[in-house]
């Protein structure tokens, strides 16, 4: 795979063990890049540009990266179920136990929050392919440090970093998909099932659709067009739904027009004897992003109205 060279490129300080993990599990197509103090966002990339991983002293190198697809601040519990072992850990416990290394908890069932930079098409290099730290890397860096192609050092490490793509299966983790986000600069990144539902969470600005509810932990990205019958993991294919109407909308039970309005099933009564929940729901409009891209395809709503509802 030849990849051309972005205007901009960031060096971020690794975990270890992180790293290590991750790069036993090879085929990876997220992962989530933590940040321990949850941070109140992170503009140093847009989507599309590559992060680059550099290990902690002694190992003073850039060891792999990823292609940055989505940041969002998020309770370290949901992280874990959105994105498991893709974040650096086997277990919940685990990834707390790395994450308190390098910040301090009231609690230790404090649900507290850390930043999740989501990386797509990972990639993680054995040793002999590791690249030396630039000689510009100050030892006081804490999180990372820009670099731009445009300069000869930044050049020099993108050569570097290219040269050993070359012939990675980096291709299909990138391949050409609708941009998400507007115009990528380097890829237009794929999203996985764990960035898909945060990119569905906070298009959705963390509140359901049809309800308004904004308890995090009951809300859940639906897909429109199941995956399993063609449906990607897109913005425009999701609805942000409490956990209840997630399952109701995937058996048919309720639906939702083209036109946004919210249809629920007579079968919920017939065939339960109850529901009764649901029918004040019933034409309700829902609410939808302001942003044109993030609101859901007509064409998906359709196919689910026609396919999936059973009136």
């Amino acid at each position: 795979m030849t990849l051309s060279s972005p205007p901009r490129f960031r060096i971020a300080v690794t975990d270890g063990d992180w790293f290590r993990f991750l790069r036993s599990r090879p085929g990876l197509d997220e992962v989530n890049f933590w940040m321990p103090g949850g941070g109140r966002g992170f503009r140093a990339l847009v989507p599309g540009e590559p992060l680059l991983f550099k290990l902690h002293a002694p190992d003073n190198y850039i060891a792999g990266g990823g292609f940055f697809g989505h940041f969002s601040q998020l309770p370290c519990s949901l992280a874990w179920e959105a994105f498991g072992e893709k974040n650096g850990a086997s277990t919940f416990a685990e990834m707390r136990r790395r994450i308190e290394r390098y910040r301090r908890t009231e609690s230790p069932h404090q649900d507290y929050p850390i930043g999740c930079i989501i990386l797509l098409a990972p990639f993680f290099w054995e040793r002999e392919a590791w690249i030396p730290a630039p000689e510009t890397w100050a030892p006081n860096i804490v999180q990372g440090k820009n670099y731009t192609t445009a300069d000869a050092e930044g050049a020099r490490l993108w050569a570097e970093v290219a040269d050993r793509l070359a012939g990675m299966a980096v291709q299909d983790e990138v391949a050409e998909q609708p941009s998400l986000f507007g115009d990528p600069i380097l890829v237009r990144p794929r999203l996985g099932q764990g960035a898909f539902r945060i990119v569905i969470t906070d298009a959705y600005e963390r509140r359901c659709a049809a309800t308004g509810e904004k308890a995090l932990p009951v809300l859940e990205a639906a897909h429109i067009l199941p995956v399993a019958e063609g449906g990607q993991h897109q913005v425009n294919n999701g609805l942000l739904l409490r956990s209840d109407l997630h399952r109701l909308y995937d058996r048919g039970y309720i639906t939702v027009t083209p036109d946004l309005l919210l249809r629920v099933s007579s079968r919920l009564r017939s065939e339960f004897g109850n529901g009764e929940i649901y029918y004040p729901l019933d034409r309700h409009r829902i609410w939808v992003p302001k942003r044109e891209e993030a609101r859901p395809s007509r064409e998906a709503l359709e196919w689910h109205a026609d396919t999936v509802f059973r009136p």
